[in-house]
């Protein structure tokens, strides 16, 4: 009896190695993404889909539309600043290479400028001892139309008080 008890024992250990290797391969089917052999893993977010692709690491927004389903890339904030860092480190490098070529502009000119102020206009050239300050006087007519309105204002002024005064004076 003893031969029948291990044929027995060995056609179950063999019914067990090949249901657990079915089993292993059902389960490893269930859990691999779909795609191309796993590439993508797929993300559900209220608009659509959000898929990573596992050997670039780029993300990609999917939505469906009327055509059908659409991915676009997700804007990469690394790139960007990547691609800045290298188009400022460029300009640095061609900045450098100027200076190092020599300056084109020398800063300096053949000639002085000019010392007089070019918002003055037909200021006459005077040496720098005979410096005056000139005021024009004011025309006879100007000193007319001045005293006119100051005698204007005053008699304003004295019509002004007279009538505050009755105001005041009928009143009490």
């Amino acid at each position: 009896m003893r031969p029948a008890k291990s044929s027995t024992t060995s056609w179950c250990a063999a019914a067990i190695v090949a249901v657990m290797t079915v089993s292993g391969g059902l389960v490893a089917a269930q859990s691999a993404p779909d795609g191309e052999n796993g590439r993508y893993s797929m993300t559900p977010i209220p608009e659509g889909v959000l898929r990573l692709d596992t050997r670039t690491g780029t993300v990609s927004t999917c939505t469906k539309n009327g055509a059908g389903w659409a991915c676009y890339a997700v804007p990469d904030e690394r790139s960007a600043l990547d691609a800045e860092i290298g188009r400022l480190q460029a300009e640095v490098e061609k900045l450098k290479g100027q200076i190092a070529a020599g300056p084109t502009v020398s800063g300096k000119i053949d000639e002085a400028l000019p010392k007089s102020d070019s918002l003055k206009k037909g200021e006459p050239k005077v040496a720098e001892g005979d410096r005056k300050l000139e005021i024009p006087l004011p025309s006879d007519q100007d000193l007319d139309r001045a005293m006119s309105f100051l005698e204007k204002a005053w008699r304003r002024l004295i019509d002004m008080a007279n009538r505050v005064q009755r105001d005041v004076s009928g009143k009490i």
